[in-house]
């Protein structure tokens, strides 16, 4: 059986947007995910970790524990072995508290495949292979979402642009997001429940052939 490691925030974690509601596993994207490999004949278990608020490297002010580089490579350990690491963050990154730009998030994607790359397996476990995805672009953030996310529409720019350059640089794969899905007009920020099961088939799509078959 193959085993997938889903690292994220909320985009993944499957807030519903404008609420502190949560969709089921089943419409939450690696639940697509899972499923359709499964469909397509591929035994797998999907693992999400996803932590709302989670950064790539960096403190969120007001949450202990949103920092994605703490504790990364001990999580990579607990669930291996593991046939595929795909990570998703970086949103958060562009919360109005920070400063910072896609290619800082870009940055933070670099340390994190440095991270996993040097977790402390045991003796023979594979080390994963890495899948990065770029969350699609903010738009202009909406209700609850707009104060804690403000600007982030004009610092999201290129983010997917920034990671494809990483992801060539350090040999992992590499999925835009935003190429199939966009992010919820209620909020802003966040995935509606039919862009989960837009996004989980993509990238089912995806895995399918790193995993020598087709979906």
């Amino acid at each position: 059986m193959k085993q997938i490691l889903v690292y994220s925030d909320s985009l993944t974690w499957g807030i519903i947007p404008n609420t502190r509601n949560r969709l089921e596993f089943e419409a939450r994207w690696p639940g697509v995910l899972e499923s359709a490999l499964i469909r397509n004949g591929i035994p797998v278990r999907v693992i999400e970790d996803c932590l709302n608020g989670r950064r790539t490297v960096w403190d969120d002010p007001f949450k202990p524990g949103r920092n994605g580089l703490k504790g990364l490579a001990q999580r990579i350990e607990i669930h291996s072995p593991l046939d595929l690491a795909i990570l998703m963050l970086g949103t958060n990154d562009l919360q109005s508290v920070h400063t910072y730009t896609a290619w800082h998030s870009a940055q933070g994607i670099r340390a994190l495949i440095s991270e996993i790359r040097g977790a402390p397996l045991e003796p023979g476990m594979p080390v994963p292979q890495i899948l990065v995805i770029a969350p699609p672009e903010i738009q202009e953030p909406k209700g609850t979402m707009a104060p804690k996310f403000a600007g982030a529409d004009v610092k999201c720019k290129g983010l997917a642009t920034e990671y494809y350059k990483i992801t060539e640089e350090l040999g992992c794969h590499f999925f835009d997001a935003g190429s199939v899905t966009t992010t919820s007009q209620i909020d802003g920020v966040h995935l509606d429940e039919d862009q989960h099961r837009v996004l989980g088939m993509a990238i089912g799509k995806t895995v399918s052939k790193l995993f020598g078959a087709t979906l």
